[in-house]
């Protein structure tokens, strides 16, 4: 069984900063990508970021690029989010998943989830 572990939410004031991070564990699995999607209350889940696990090649949601960043630790199977001059809608509850193989920037593509880490930005 494979296990998507979030850390790092919390409440920040607007242009703060915040790095989440993900730790994959359990049963060794191939991964193609990784990724970040977040939802809002109300809304539908919107692709953040993701970032194929060998090669290292990044996506990023409409509009995010430049605030947010997507890294990985390969020895450490963990893949980070570095969330910089945060908005009040940027609040939500964000999401670590990991794809076998498909369209980095789909949720459709992701086989396994974490349970989510909440992130709130106070104006």
């Amino acid at each position: 069984q494979v296990q998507l572990v979030e850390s790092g939410g919390g409440l920040v004031q607007a242009g703060g900063s915040l790095r989440l991070s993900c730790a994959a564990s359990g049963r060794t699995f191939s991964k193609y990508a990784m990724g970040w999607f977040r939802q809002a209350p109300g809304k539908e889940r919107e692709f953040v970021a993701a970032i194929t696990w060998i090669a290292g090649t990044t996506y990023y949601g409409d509009s995010l690029k430049g605030r947010f960043t997507i890294s990985r630790d390969i020895p450490k199977n963990t893949v980070y989010l570095q969330m910089n001059s945060l908005k009040p809608e940027d609040t939500a509850v964000y999401y670590c998943a990991a794809a076998l193989r498909g369209l980095p920037s789909a949720p459709f593509s992701y086989d396994y989830w974490g349970q989510g880490t909440q992130v709130t930005v106070s104006s």
